[in-house]
């Protein structure tokens, strides 16, 4: 069975290790190498360099709207084409180039939480649970039908990148089932989305980032969560600008000013929300690194008293 796969980031690179231990990876598309760290080289994503390491050829085009590059894929023969957190759209006729078509391995039970981050929206909004699910992929946004899921639990206090980490292992696993059916001769069933519990994950913007006091303290704490690694929860905290690694939501009397810093100690700073309060436990200052709560008030002595 030729294999070409498509992915770019870190959460594809378990499922390109599970499909090539269940068919020949003729090929790797990926993302072109983007500019990186601090100065601003160009890297290449870690797909392109898992598959390098691999011996694997990669393609990198800009587009796949072009006839040169459907010309291209159509050359490499493929039995089927497996998507992964890719970064492109895929016409129909470049869906239609494969025998066995396209498989996409998605971050969500379906039809919850389609687009581009189910996996920090899934925390954001109180999930109790997501998984990840194999779908036959077709022109919409997340829409094909289902061939295989699995679901887990969201822990209590984990985060975007806990549940990432998880969920890109899963997703390798549910590939390599779908895989292994497919070397057997048995085509999973698709499975048509229901159309009721269709959610949107919106990409991720650093915009979000600023936590609004006057919210809940429990809303604030999933997205404190949902946003580590990025982009990182931040606040103005008593004249200081913040980025928020680590808080849980508390019980706080009522009446108390959101903002207003009502205790600071050992156990975190516990600052008034529109409900409850947030209690901050890690944090980072400007150009420094994630300390702890109780650190940042041997610097605050002016706030280590409340």
């Amino acid at each position: 069975m030729r294999i070409v796969f498509a992915g770019t980031p870190e959460f594809a690179v378990p499922s390109l290790r599970a499909a090539c231990g269940k068919a020949e990876v003729v090929a790797v598309y990926t993302q072109p190498d983007r500019p990186a760290g601090r100065g601003r080289g160009l890297q290449a994503s870690p797909v392109k360099q898992e598959a390098l390491a691999r011996g694997i050829p990669v393609l990198q085009p800009e587009t796949l709207k072009s006839q040169v590059s459907r010309d291209a894929l159509r050359a490499l023969r493929p039995d089927l084409m497996v998507v992964v957190a890719y970064g492109l759209l895929l016409p129909q006729k470049v869906l239609d180039i494969p025998d066995e078509g396209c498989w996409n391995v998605h971050a969500s039970l379906l039809p919850r939480w389609r687009g581009a981050a189910p996996i920090q929206r899934a925390i954001e909004a109180g999930d109790a649970e997501t998984g990840v699910c194999l779908m036959k992929m077709e022109k919409g946004l997340d829409t094909g039908p289902v061939l295989l899921s699995q679901s887990l639990a969201i822990g209590e206090h984990e985060t975007g990148g806990q549940l990432h980490d998880r969920l890109a292992e899963l997703g390798a696993q549910v590939l390599s089932d779908g895989l292994g059916l497919l070397r057997a001769g048995i085509r999973p069933v698709p499975r048509p989305q229901p159309v009721a519990g269709v959610t949107y994950a919106h990409k991720l913007d650093k915009a979000e980032a600023g936590l609004d006091w006057s919210q809940p303290a429990a809303v604030l704490a999933r997205k404190v969560r949902a946003f580590n690694p990025w982009p990182v929860a931040e606040v103005v905290l008593a004249g200081e600008r913040l980025r928020i690694h680590g808080a849980v939501a508390v019980d706080a009397p009522a009446g108390a000013q959101p903002g207003t810093v009502l205790a600071a100690g050992r156990d975190g700073i516990d600052v008034a929300c529109g409900e409850g309060a947030l209690r901050i436990r890690v944090l980072q200052r400007d150009g420094g690194k994630a300390i702890t709560a109780a650190d940042w008030l041997n610097a605050r002595r002016d706030l280590a008293a409340r």
